[in-house]
């Protein structure tokens, strides 16, 4: 019965999105994505497990066998919607303000300016599409990573190649290489300028975005739903911050974050779809494809919608996750393949997992630091009993720092923590980011201009 209101609700937005906003046709999509992904995930689950992609939930009694890399169905029905898409939100602009037939500078006035202006011109087809051939690129990278396991230092750079044709439509069609200076610089560091021309180290700034968004998801996991659930809570977030643009911004500004949010509101149909299915307890994972993908798509949102330092900001846990973990990373201290929390039969909770500092202990240099770390709660220390040497230390992600901080805790409650941390963080960034950006910079697009 729920499948079928939200069926007949999505037709209903179609059918209206032929005269009113591409925004419409984006919902009634994201409906479309919702009932597909939500409908074949169960059937194609045991085909999964028959040709081998399975995983156990190590956090469950008696670690139960669950379908893996089901992240691609989500990303693969994204893909199909989208395509689906372009008719409603690109032809109905060209067949209503032009006769057609290559003569688009004759027009026919059958909307007024106000309704055209909620539609994509054709040159937009052209970012469109770059986005769509990157997102597969980056499901092709994420499938592969799940069948063959690739090693990090080879899979690490792959999402830069797969962005190569967005950067390069960024290039023919935008090439805006030039950022705001603080004001509070700019007189005594740059002569008073207000921009200044990155060049060619700003596509590397865009590239290094393609790279650390799909991974930073992949290294914030383990725990059911959260992927997933950190996937909704930024794509939220990022739809607030379009919100605002399309409501308030400047008009300059709307075009870029409609096009965003005709990315964004599908991605959250399927999302959603999938988050029923892997939140706790799950019945399926979703495999480094999904992290690869919903990473992916906010890159591009950054970056096609013209606002990847906004994006970044909502990264602020990912980026401090990464940071956090960078002592294991890179060998300082040792780390374990799987930093998973540990789960606890008896009670059914999940307690922190740790890394044996006896037997491979950390380099010398760094345990006055590990020392400092305890006594500032940001990671739990055992001592040896008698001669006080650090036996172990909690390993440094921030799914085990949230255990450190609350205690243990059962792993729907341990992924609804960090899924609040993240919101809060992400609405504070927002608030910073519009209400202090627009002192440090001296400008901001979010107000109306009539």
């Amino acid at each position: 019965m729920f499948s079928l209101i939200l069926l007949i609700a999505a037709t209903v937005l179609l059918y209206y999105s032929r005269t009113e906003s591409a925004i419409y046709a984006a919902i009634g999509f994201s409906l479309y994505g919702y009932i597909a992904t939500d409908k074949l995930i169960p059937r194609v689950g045991p085909s999964f497990i028959k040709i081998g992609l399975f995983g156990k939930d190590m956090s469950k009694p008696g670690k139960p066998v669950l379908p893996e890399t089901i992240g691609a169905v989500a990303a693969l029905v994204y893909i199909m919607i989208m395509f689906f898409c372009i008719p409603f939100i690109f032809f109905r602009y060209m067949v209503i303000e032009t006769q057609g037939g290559g003569q688009r500078e004759s027009t026919i006035e059958l909307l007024n300016n106000d309704q055209l202006k909620t539609f994509f011109p054709h040159n937009k087809l052209s970012e469109y599409l770059s986005s769509i051939l990157c997102l597969e690129s980056t499901i092709i990278i994420g499938i592969c990573d799940d069948l063959f396991d690739l090693r990090w230092r080879h899979k690490f750079p792959l999402p830069a190649i797969a962005a190569i044709p967005l950067l390069l439509v960024y290039y023919v069609d935008f090439g805006v290489t030039y950022v705001l200076v603080p004001t509070i610089v700019k007189d005594c560091l740059f002569h008073g300028k207000k921009l200044i021309n990155l060049g060619v180290f700003y596509y590397l700034y865009m590239a290094s975005m393609a790279i650390f968004c799909p991974n930073s998801i992949n290294i914030l996991a383990g725990v059911n739903g959260l992927e997933v659930g950190q996937s909704i809570v930024l794509a939220m977030l990022a739809l607030i911050n379009d919100t605002l643009y399309l409501t308030m911004g400047i008009p300059t500004a709307r075009d870029s974050h409609r096009f965003s949010a005709i990315l964004i509101i599908p991605f959250l149909g399927v999302s959603l779809a999938l988050f029923k299915w892997n939140k706790w307890p799950a019945k399926v994972f979703v495999g480094d494809t999904y992290c690869y993908f919903a990473g992916m798509v906010f890159a591009v949102v950054g970056i096609l919608g013209h606002f990847s330092k906004t994006m970044l900001l909502l990264f602020i846990p990912q980026i401090l996750n990464f940071i956090y973990s960078c002592p294991q990373l890179f060998k300082i201290v040792p780390c374990p393949r799987h930093r998973l929390p540990k789960f606890n039969e008896t009670d059914g909770l999940l307690y922190t997992s740790r890394a044996n500092l006896k037997e491979e202990p950390p380099k010398k240099w760094f345990i006055p630091i590990l020392k400092l770390l305890n006594k500032l709660k940001l990671i739990d220390v055992e001592y040896h009993p008698k001669d006080g040497s650090i036996v172990s230390c909690s390993n440094m992600t921030l799914i085990n720092l949230t255990l450190v901080w609350f205690g243990p805790m059962r792993e729907d409650q341990l992924c609804n923590t960090i899924l609040l941390l993240q919101f809060m963080v992400g609405i504070l960034a927002l608030i910073g980011r519009h209400a202090i950006g627009s002192i440090i910079f001296g400008h901001d697009n979010l107000w109306t201009i009539r």
